[in-house]
């Protein structure tokens, strides 16, 4: 990819669940406009082979190992990473599936933080330094099961409805000193996540 449309020189982006799947497709594209790259997810010698071979590449590439499900590493993870232009909050987990009244108080605290809150904590973070700089940019991963109803994973589009709707919360409120945030809702993607639905015939063919 060569466009310079948009040109991200100069600025500074973190990924979380940046590994694998949309992570790594959306860490891959923004490396190609010129970002210097913060890749994060749980383990750490996968951050760091990431962003070895990114290097290799000749980009400018940092891993920072995080387990999102824990408040205090999200902290960690701010204090390393410094200061960010683009935040791009992609780690989550889809949950159990089945009937919502069969989802335990683990289930839901499991999901919400990894899914919602740690977007929450990121941006609580991160966003103030991007106001001050008059310029950034906020992306959250939303899911096409926050915008209708779903049988099957309930939890899981609860959680990226609310997320969406914090994107509209943080647009409003920082839209005015220079911060766009926005939400992305995908589809069903070719992602490690979604191989169980994309190996069965009858889903596909739903």
């Amino acid at each position: 990819m060569t466009s310079t449309l948009f040109d991200l020189g100069g600025a500074r982006a973190l990924v979380t669940g940046a590994t694998q799947g949309l992570g790594l497709a959306i860490v891959k594209t923004l490396a190609s406009h010129g970002a210097t790259l913060v890749v994060t997810d749980r383990d750490a010698q996968t951050c760091r082979d990431l962003a070895q071979a990114l290097t290799d590449q000749g980009h400018q590439a940092r891993g920072i190992a995080a387990d999102l499900q824990r408040p205090h590493e999200i902290d960690a993870l701010c204090e390393q990473a410094g200061a960010v232009d683009v935040l791009v909050c992609n780690a989550g987990m889809q949950g159990p599936a089945g009937p919502m009244a069969a989802a335990r108080d683990a289930d839901w605290n499991a999901v919400l933080q990894l899914n919602l809150r740690a977007a929450a904590q990121l941006t609580a973070r991160l966003v103030p330094g991007m106001a001050r700089r008059k310029w950034g940019s906020v992306v959250l991963m939303s899911s096409i099961a926050g915008l209708r109803g779903n049988g099957a994973i309930g939890l899981y589009g609860i959680s990226k409805a609310a997320l969406a709707q914090m994107a509209r919360n943080l647009a409003v409120e920082w839209g005015p000193q220079g911060v766009r945030v926005n939400a992305i809702s995908p589809g069903l993607i070719r992602t490690p996540l979604a191989r169980h639905l994309i190996n069965d015939p009858s889903f596909m063919d739903r």
